[in-house]
């Protein structure tokens, strides 16, 4: 298949109400979508979530890796085989600041070469760990009670008991935002904390008594990378049982291996935008199995059908992730780019989408109406 043409887009997303959490507020998610045109009309689509705090990238420095990409010597303007994703893919130098677009080309290559040559993405991957269904959790944001109560009583509805719930600094909104949850779970569900490196070490040790009395079983990335107080409450959380999450400070297999090596952090969250795609974020997994380190595949906020397609099929691939948050669609956005909603169903349960590719199409009315930003990138060898 020949590459004609890649069209690249910034899309702004909306939510369907705010989702607040320690580091972002907003009410609209700034995604990149890369549109691969192929000869005999075969079409990839593929999605990167730039979050500078996450990897540092914004839409417009992700946009400008796309364009060194689109020229580096191994990308596959005559795409036939999959090795040439991979020896693309492992071309790029690795590090964080170039991730969520690497994510994007990489997807859109595999969705284009797997509508090219009929079959799933989830064929180019070892199949040992597949498994043919999963069960998402929920996410909560920071909110008052009302809406807490709103939304836990809405998640229990849905037959789902594993809940993610978004920190804050405030010890008392966080103390009355637990107690919501507990009680409307009657202490009846898994619940996570994720703080986004809110906290220093102070407001980690004052949260230690939440922790046990609501029995939560993880703790996501309460401090910055690099704080010098993670030690002291990663042995506290140790001496509880309870797993320490990397999150922002797991963007790279060096990173995860430097992480592994302080011992800190027993558990890494993998998320495909953050971890520079399929190739790179199954590296990460195949080292964590090695070191008998668990691991949780989750999603951006904010990500379009495209990213929930891509995150179902890396999930399916890892039965042995030990949580999975994704496919939040119907959920959380108010408009969206793909034809087919990719949500999970009752109780968190999501199987394989089916068809070629990705297994999911783009609706070209909703892509133009939601980007404020295009550019076209044809086939240099065509004259």
């Amino acid at each position: 298949m020949r590459v004609d043409r890649v069209n690249l887009y910034h899309v702004s997303l909306p939510f369907l109400q705010a989702f607040p959490h320690a580091l972002k507020s907003g009410t609209i998610a700034e995604n990149t979508i890369v549109e691969i045109l192929g000869n005999g009309g075969v079409t990839g689509y593929g999605e990167g979530a730039p979050r500078p705090y996450v990897t540092g990238e914004t839409q417009e420095s992700s946009i400008e890796s796309i364009k060194l990409f689109l020229a580096h010597p191994h990308f596959p303007w005559d795409l036939e085989d999959i090795s040439q994703v991979w020896e693309f893919v492992d071309s790029v130098p690795e590090g964080r600041e170039r991730n969520a677009a690497l994510c994007a080309v990489e997807m859109s290559l595999l969705d284009a070469l797997g509508k090219k040559e009929g079959k799933p993405i989830i064929e180019y991957f070892p199949l040992g760990h597949f498994t043919e269904k999963i069960f998402y959790g929920a996410a909560m944001p920071l909110g008052g009670r009302d809406q807490i109560l709103e939304i836990a009583e809405f998640i229990k509805g849905l037959g789902i008991t594993r809940i993610k719930l978004k920190m804050d600094r405030d010890f008392k909104k966080n103390s009355e935002m637990l107690k919501v949850i507990v009680d409307v779970f009657e202490r009846g569900c898994d619940l996570k904390i994720d703080v986004n490196g809110a906290w220093d070490l102070g407001l980690s040790l004052s949260h230690i008594p939440l922790i046990e009395e609501y029995n939560i079983r993880v703790v996501e990335q309460p401090m910055v990378p690099g704080d010098q107080g993670l030690s002291d409450f990663s042995n506290i959380l140790k001496e509880l049982n309870v797993k320490l999450m990397a999150d922002e400070s797991a963007c790279t297999l060096e990173d995860v291996k430097d992480l592994v090596a302080e011992g800190h952090y027993d558990m890494i969250n993998v998320r495909l935008s953050k971890c520079g795609g399929f190739r790179r974020s199954l590296r990460i997994i195949e080292y964590l199995r090695e070191q008998g380190i668990v691991f949780q595949i989750a999603c951006q906020l904010g990500e379009s059908g495209l990213l929930s397609a891509a995150g179902r099929a890396l999930s399916l691939l890892c039965r042995d992730s030990l949580y999975y948050d994704g496919s939040y669609d119907r959920f959380l956005l108010r408009e969206n780019i793909t034809l087919e909603d990719v949500s999970f169903g009752p109780g968190g349960e999501a199987g394989p989408l089916g068809g070629s590719g990705l297994g999911i199409g783009v609706s070209n009315e909703n892509l133009r109406k939601l980007s404020h930003y295009s550019e076209t990138f044809p086939n240099p060898c065509q004259k």
